[in-house]
């Protein structure tokens, strides 16, 4: 089996992931127009029309920004996501459900395990991929990695995991000081340096690529990221880093990982 992950929107500007295996394709948030989640997504040569169910990690707008035009403009694809969740979005699904926080649940060929994160949000999560011979998690929005969270990142061969910002630059930086707590507390997001000890608690013999996502474009640059990153991983681990200004393909077989970087459509 394959999977393939497509990262077609990462940052405070929008989120939207497409997580595919043999026949499934589940998108993850949808925080860019339906008009981008489109184009971005036939780039990579995949359809709207493919995806059989979406995901949502929270409400935040970056998040759901294109959720509603999207079910009208496509085929209507059912929406899971957690009961506190569907209590802050008016947007309507044709089936879909509520999801908890450690209940397995199976779309096609992939198991989706979702994990609660630690944000200022109503019930979000991160999300655990398996079909059956890879696995995969993605996981931002979180201010702490939680014992339950490390535990259930153990034995995943790729992590999407966020790396929003660098503490020193968030610190010196433009944002006021309000943000500047809400993004370094314990329900904001995690910096390069909590993301790189959560990756080095948890200790997987079996990680070969970490990417790091939601990286703030004014408190945290790529190269830095990776830098940090590689000096985390074990000899072997893939690295990389997605802006909000590019793409990222993943492929995860059984020959290894691979990247494939592109740049936003037109």
């Amino acid at each position: 089996m394959t999977v393939e992950v497509f990262v077609i929107a990462s940052g405070s500007s929008g989120n939207a992931v497409l997580v595919t295996s043999g026949e499934t394709s589940l998108l993850v948030d949808a925080g860019v127009s339906a008009l981008q989640i489109r184009k971005r997504l036939e780039a990579f040569g995949r359809s709207p029309d493919e995806i059989d169910v979406i995901l949502l990690t929270h409400e935040h707008s970056d998040h759901v920004r294109g959720l509603d035009v999207f079910l009208r403009r496509h085929r209507a694809a059912p929406v899971w996501t957690t009961h506190g969740t569907w209590s802050r979005i008016d947007v309507h699904s044709n089936g879909g459900g509520e999801l908890s926080s450690g209940t397995t649940v199976r779309f096609g060929s992939l198991s989706i395990t979702p994990v609660a994160t630690s944000h200022d949000a109503a019930e979000p999560l991160a999300y655990v991929f398996d079909d059956g011979g890879h696995s995969a998690a993605v996981c931002t929005d979180t201010g702490i990695v939680t014992p339950l969270l490390e535990q259930r990142l153990q034995g995943c061969e790729l992590l999407l995991l966020e790396t929003n910002h660098d503490k020193d630059m968030l610190r010196h930086g433009p944002y006021p000081w309000s943000l500047k707590q809400r993004i370094d507390s314990r329900t904001g997001h995690l910096s390069n340096h909590q993301s790189c000890e959560a990756i080095d608690r948890v200790g997987s013999k079996v990680l070969k690529a970490v990417v790091g996502m939601h990286l703030s474009a004014e408190n945290n640059c790529p190269n830095l990221v990776c830098e940090n990153l590689r000096e985390t991983v074990a000899n072997g681990t893939e690295v990389c880093a997605v802006t909000r200004s590019e793409m990222l393909a993943v492929t995860l077989d059984g020959s290894g990982v691979r990247f494939n970087r592109r740049s936003l459509p037109g």
